[in-house]
């Protein structure tokens, strides 16, 4: 418990070294402006935070899959999918209300069909989903034929770009599905079974915790934390794209497990997933601020990756 402790005292460490550390390799010193820095500035802090959301709201859906020891590799495909289904349906004069419920739909049916995978098939996590990503990104190939869907409606473009207080509506959007999910994992019993198959499947059995069910439940809700990033998504860059989200697994992944949430399942938190989601976010942008070749971006990616898989070993005990 005191390394876990430690870990999110971490997190947080290393978000505020982050920012100071961005904020100083950013920074132009003297002239006209004594200090200014192109990372430090509301402009490109609201771009980040708005690009974070989409991240984050899949991370706290993949964070509660992970909790209970499983892992759910589909969600950028799904991400992609829902995206052009909405699209595709804005495109044949189907109301907002109508393509974002259909979509969601689509969602919650891919992540049952994952659930039902890996407890009535008995399939591993790994080839439930690695199957699901593949069927998800072909759908949306197969949908689309690979062409990009435009002229979606000026209304639902306000979702992904419009802003309230000046605040993305992405971000409130993730606000109150992290603080839901939270709620759920910390206050209700569903929550406790999760941790609870996590850290012991067998042990949650003989508990009589109906196992099968909340492993259905939590990868539904992860295939919906899913679409809803990728009706977001759609909406911001108003275009429907069969290629949305192509590598998004692995940042989700990265980002919950950097958030301290245990791939070995039993632990973690909404709010260190989501912390886990802006490190991620602002270590993308600070490359890209500092002109870092693409390829050298996914390598550095790559690195942190490995370096969260290593912390959560060492602080699993």
């Amino acid at each position: 418990m005191k390394s876990f402790k430690s870990a999110r005292l971490g997190i947080w460490i290393a978000l505020l070294l982050e920012v100071l550390l961005l904020t100083f390799f950013t920074s132009t010193f003297g002239g006209e402006h004594v200090f200014e820095s192109t990372f430090l500035n509301w402009s490109n802090i609201s771009q980040v935070i708005r690009a974070v959301s989409f991240i984050a709201i899949m991370t706290v859906g993949q964070a509660v899959v992970i909790i209970t020891a499983g892992i759910d590799l589909g969600v950028g495909s799904v991400l992609g999918l829902c995206g052009v289904v909405a699209a595709v349906l804005l495109n044949n004069n189907f109301d907002i209300t109508s393509a974002v419920i259909i979509s969601l739909l689509v969602g919650i049916a891919s992540g049952l069909s994952s659930g039902l995978l890996i407890t009535k098939a008995k399939l591993p996590p790994f080839i439930a989903t690695l199957a699901m990503m593949s069927i998800a990104r072909g759908l949306a190939f197969a949908i689309t034929g690979g062409e990009t869907i435009r002229n979606l409606p000026l209304r639902f473009l306000e979702l992904g770009q419009g802003e309230i207080l000046s605040i993305p509506i992405p971000i409130y959007v993730m606000a109150a599905f992290a603080l839901i999910v939270g709620y759920v994992l910390k206050s209700t019993k569903w929550g406790r079974y999760a941790y609870a198959i996590g850290g012991n499947e067998e042990a949650a059995v003989y508990s009589g915790v109906n196992v099968q069910l909340v492993k259905i439940l939590v990868y539904s809700l992860c295939g919906f934390s899913a679409a809803l990033a990728g009706v977001l998504f759609t909406s911001r860059f108003g275009v429907g794209q069969s290629t949305a989200g192509l590598g998004y697994e692995l940042d989700v992944i990265a980002a919950a497990v950097i958030g301290g949430v245990s791939l070995s399942g039993g632990r973690g938190t909404i709010l260190g997933a989501v912390i886990g989601s802006v490190l991620m976010g602002i270590l993308r942008n600070g490359l890209v601020l500092l002109n870092v070749s693409v390829y050298w971006q996914q390598v550095a990616i790559g690195l942190v990756i490995v370096l969260a898989v290593v912390l959560d070993r060492k602080t699993r005990t």
